[in-house]
């Protein structure tokens, strides 16, 4: 018999008998007790799916449904662990996924059963929560109880994807015993209490819905209200209906939010506190100005090797300073030498951003637990006695950290991370395109935007940005945040001496370069050209939300593969 201390089975054993109100979602209310319940009868069901000898693992391919909590929960309970799979992947990439982590169960809702038309999952076992037939399969098993009697700190319970420079997403494992301790954290942090609701519009499938909403509720025994996906206009909404107190967001969630008209009863609610990443300081403070809402912006690497907390007097633009045991380092990785503090402008400008700008290592212990059937990755983590997080930092001279961008060929769009190298390969189908590069360009808010780089057979005044715009729809596998934001058409790629892309050249350049550029402009479907009146109406906007340093400006940007000496 295993330990029952320190595991997320014990927590979800604990709301057994717990009648108070525990989950809400599109106007029904669960009880603690009735949500313990559907996991208990769910690992009964998932112990006799699993095939002797198989690794328990069961993909969830869901929206933020209650069958995602229970699912959750009943892995813990049955030792086994949740793959997240992605619904905006595609075709053979999404079969990857599920094959990858070794799902020998996949639970899925009608409305993406569509995505599995035609995929190779040979041997895994499809359940279709919104059927009869799944209903009638849990029927045999009510009246489970939940049992944390076998479950151990050490059982897997998370595989999440991140993506890096290879291309294919890593599984980055997490156990109960790090989810429990996180959810613990978390509630001596922020002063979770049983009363609190935690509203979950993040994607679960992400480890932010998971490890920064969902674990500190169960651990505290608050309450979760789900939305099935993020919506700005029904926000203010849900959280009046449930009394939601916390939620969590990433990427633009928080500017979608401020894009909604105003009302007089913005401030009629009962939140208290946000918790993510990636709003923005200009962001944050006109959030709390409006909503009233304090906003606290996080850092913490997704496979838990390191992380930032922000405190007060953190100063605006800064994530904070290193959590509590971790030794951070803001390193320069060709010389492995510590970087020099940051020197700002007056006006809050970096000045010294070839200097100061490393990758974030943290040379204390850490957390991280590895990927899935990746040794690869995992050693190029853990190199040199300290954990590298493939971030890019700077720190001011009080010890503050300042995120930069990343330090490989990723993109985050929107919460997304994304490889160059999978956009670059779907891009490369059409005919009429002769080399293509696709690099990040900061997103006026926060993370990244996609551009491409086309040199075309019949040079660049052939380019028909409608035949284009076709030929992304016609792709399968084409993710629905990979499809460029900027495309520069050239006659030749740039090369270096070594007849290599010259990325860093593409990255310095941006869409401020002398060849035709066309884009997309937020909310449009179709590419125009970009003209400059365009250019200098987003470079302001760059400026106004303090992002205009990270722009491509000639050799004042930040150049990603100088810092990590590539040539």
């Amino acid at each position: 018999m295993g330990s029952m201390r320190g595991t997320v089975a014990e927590l979800v054993r604990e709301r057994w008998d717990d009648h108070r109100p525990g989950l809400w979602f599109e106007g029904r209310m669960l009880s603690h007790h009735r949500v313990a319940a559907g996991a208990a009868a769910r690992a009964a069901l998932l112990a006799d799916l699993l095939p002797p000898g198989a690794e328990p693992h069961v993909g969830v391919l869901l929206d933020n449904t209650p069958e995602y909590p229970m699912w959750l929960s009943a892995a813990a309970l049955a030792g086994a662990a949740v793959a997240g799979i992605n619904p905006t992947r595609r075709g053979p990439e999404l079969a990857r996924d599920i094959r990858h982590t070794d799902c020998r169960v996949l639970v899925t809702e009608r409305v993406h059963l569509p995505l599995l038309d035609g995929l190779e999952l040979p041997g895994v076992r499809v359940l279709v929560t919104d059927t009869d037939a799944y209903a009638e399969l849990l029927s045999s098993y009510e009246g489970a109880k939940p049992d944390a009697s076998s479950a151990t700190a050490s059982d897997r319970l998370l595989l999440y994807f991140t993506s890096g420079s290879t291309g294919a997403p890593k599984a980055a494992i997490c156990t109960q015993g790090r989810l429990a301790a996180a959810g613990r954290s978390l509630v001596d942090h922020f002063g979770v209490r049983r009363d609190d609701v935690h509203y979950i519009c993040m994607p679960m499938f992400h480890g932010n819905a998971v490890i920064a909403d969902w674990a500190p509720a169960l651990a505290a025994g608050a309450g979760i209200a789900l939305r099935r996906r993020f919506s700005a206009s029904g926000f203010l909404a849900d959280v009046r209906a449930c009394g939601a107190t916390y939620f969590t967001y990433v990427g633009r969630a928080v500017q979608y939010l401020l894009a909604t008209p105003a009302r007089p009863d913005d401030r009629d609610h009962a939140l208290r506190l946000g918790f993510g990443t990636e709003a923005g300081a200009v962001d944050a403070a006109a959030f709390q100005r409006r909503f009233g809402v304090r906003l606290v912006e996080g850092y913490g690497s997704s496979e838990g090797g390191a992380a930032i907390q922000w405190t007060p007097g953190t100063p605006s633009g800064a994530i904070g300073r290193a959590a509590p045991g971790d030794d951070l380092a803001v390193v320069d990785p060709a010389t492995r030498r510590e970087c020099p503090p940051a020197v700002f402008t007056d006006a809050g400008r970096l000045l010294n951003g070839s200097e100061a700008i490393g990758e974030l290592v943290n040379r204390g212990p850490n957390p991280f637990e590895g990927y899935w059937r990746n040794p690869e990755a995992e050693a190029a983590r853990q190199r040199d006695d300290g954990y590298w997080t493939g971030d890019l930092f700077y720190r001011d001279t009080d010890g503050f950290l300042y995120f930069a961008g990343r330090t490989d060929d990723r993109l985050r769009v929107d919460s997304e991370n994304l490889a160059a190298a999978v956009i670059e390969n779907i891009l490369a189908r059409d005919r009429r395109t002769a080399a293509v590069a696709v690099y990040a360009v900061p997103d006026p808010v926060a993370g990244d935007q996609v551009m491409a780089t086309l040199a075309l057979h019949s040079g660049p005044a052939s380019f028909d940005p409608l035949a284009f715009a076709e030929f992304l729809l016609s792709q399968p596998d084409l993710g629905t945040k990979m499809a460029p934001r900027f495309l520069r058409i050239v006659d030749r790629m740039p090369v270096t001496a070594t007849n290599k892309i010259h990325r860093v050249r593409l990255r310095r350049e941006g869409f401020r370069c002398p060849d035709p550029v066309w884009w997309r402009p937020p909310g449009e479907s179709a590419y125009r050209r970009l003209r400059q009146a365009d250019v200098r109406e987003l470079t302001a906007e760059y400026r106004a939300r303090g992002r205009e340093h990270l722009l491509g400006d000639g050799g004042t940007a930040v150049d990603r593969d100088a810092v990590q000496g590539r040539g």
